[in-house]
């Protein structure tokens, strides 16, 4: 698996640590090994930015994620086939606020947004109730599961 983490924001990342949850949400969700996903970690600027020119929306916001391949996570007892997943893109000071008000460390909200953001290159969406339930249960359940574990 690769997978690339690249801090361009200024906020001390701990780049490892959220390599590790790649892998280990993409091991869960059946994701072929030899796949590839990008991370990147920006400033409120070019943050805005992206916003604006992808979405048309003003401001910085939390995470956005960039499909490359279109890859869905692979069935029970089969892997997906290779390719490239796409970018996440984060912003950790979106994210320190969002922490303060959801009461839980910068560094949690930026795992949590960093499997929200691969959910969505996976397919997942959360446009409507049925399936923002299904989505933010799975990202739940891979992020509790993954902090479990170290």
């Amino acid at each position: 698996m690769s997978i690339e983490v690249n801090n361009e924001s200024g906020f001390e990342v701990d780049e490892a640590e959220f390599a590790a949850l790649a892998r280990y949400v993409l091991d869960a969700m059946r994701v072929h090994p030899q796949s590839e996903l990008s991370i990147l970690f920006v400033d409120t600027t070019v943050m805005s930015e992206l916003h604006v020119q992808w979405m048309d929306e003003p401001g910085p916001t939390d995470v956005l994620s960039f499909p490359m391949d279109e890859l869905r996570p692979g069935r029970e007892g089969e892997l997906s086939p290779p390719g490239t997943l796409g970018d996440v893109v984060l912003c950790p000071d979106v994210a320190v606020e969002q922490a303060k008000v959801a009461g839980h460390s910068t560094v949690e909200e930026m795992l949590l947004l960093t499997t929200h953001g691969i959910l969505h290159l996976l397919g997942y969406d959360h446009a409507e109730p049925e399936e923002e339930k299904e989505m933010f249960a799975l990202q739940r359940k891979l992020l509790l599961t993954f902090l479990a574990t170290r």
